[in-house]
């Protein structure tokens, strides 16, 4: 009976498997309009949790490098199935930070402005955060999850088939292993695809890739040069992110030639 249940569960994990933007196997246990849903939820809770800015300058300014960032065109080139109608919201918090979520929808707290000073750096961040969104990291980082509850279930199903002691704590242990050893490697793999797409994104707008270089020097200052060990991050370090975008600068700059050349012009004003 409990082989039979471990078979089942491995049945659930069969027929998910996709490819990212950049080529990179993904699992996938849920659809788009089920991410969307989440995104949509998710997206209602921070409104409600969060205080909306009300400041007619920043929000303009902030939008005008949305839209430009979210031409289905664009998009469409990097990802054929999106067809979002991308919403916008500010929120008037000293945090620097920004989000994307599935079903599109953007969230820039206004901190993030003292590091993202430029109309081209705020790109290089929203590109980066609607590349999660293009390459399908939040079903991914959801399925992940999924399946290693699914997998601790299973070792948990052949500890107690062959009567090991003390399956508590060896399963605590397996839990804790799982977010270190799989989770956040994986986490370290998502940001760095998304830096590619962001970089791609923000070129082909018509924004200077170079900026994204800039920002994550700004970024470095705004976080007095610290931060967690990359070992123990989802995030790159400054200094590795930095280095990647650097050997990438030539492919991106092509983009960005060509979008100007295209009349790509990108014309957001930075609020006093």
């Amino acid at each position: 009976m409990k082989h039979g249940i471990v078979a089942l569960m491995l049945l659930g994990l069969s027929g998910c498997l996709a490819t990212s933007p950049t080529g990179r196997n993904q699992l996938m246990m849920f659809s788009a309009e089920q991410m969307r849903q989440l995104g949509s939820e998710s997206f209602a809770q921070i409104k409600q949790q969060e205080p909306i800015s009300q400041d007619a300058a920043v929000v303009a300014y902030v939008q005008c490098v949305a839209d430009a960032l979210t031409q289905p065109s664009l998009l469409q080139a990097i990802d054929p199935s999106q067809q979002e109608r991308w919403q916008l919201v500010v929120f008037e918090s000293d945090q620097v930070n920004a989000f994307a979520l599935p079903g599109g929808y953007i969230g820039v707290y206004r901190g993030l402005l003292k590091a993202a000073q430029t109309p081209d750096q705020l790109a290089a961040v929203i590109g980066h955060e609607i590349g999660h969104v293009l390459a399908n990291h939040g079903n991914e980082q959801v399925s992940r999850g999924q399946a290693t509850n699914v997998g601790l279930q299973m070792i948990d199903v052949a500890l107690g088939a062959s009567g090991t002691g003390n399956r508590e704590m060896i399963m605590a242990g397996l839990g804790l292993g799982a977010q270190v050893g799989i989770m956040l490697p994986f986490g370290r793999q998502q940001e760095s695809e998304s830096d590619v797409i962001g970089l791609e994104l923000m070129a082909r707008a018509g924004f200077d890739p170079a900026a994204a270089i800039a920002l994550w020097q700004n970024m470095a200052q705004v976080s007095g040069g610290g931060g967690q060990p990359e070992f123990l991050s989802t995030h790159p370090s400054h200094s590795n992110r930095i280095a990647e975008l650097s050997r990438r600068q030539a492919e991106a700059q092509q983009w960005y030639q060509q979008a100007q050349q295209q009349g790509q012009r990108p014309n957001c004003k930075v609020p006093n």
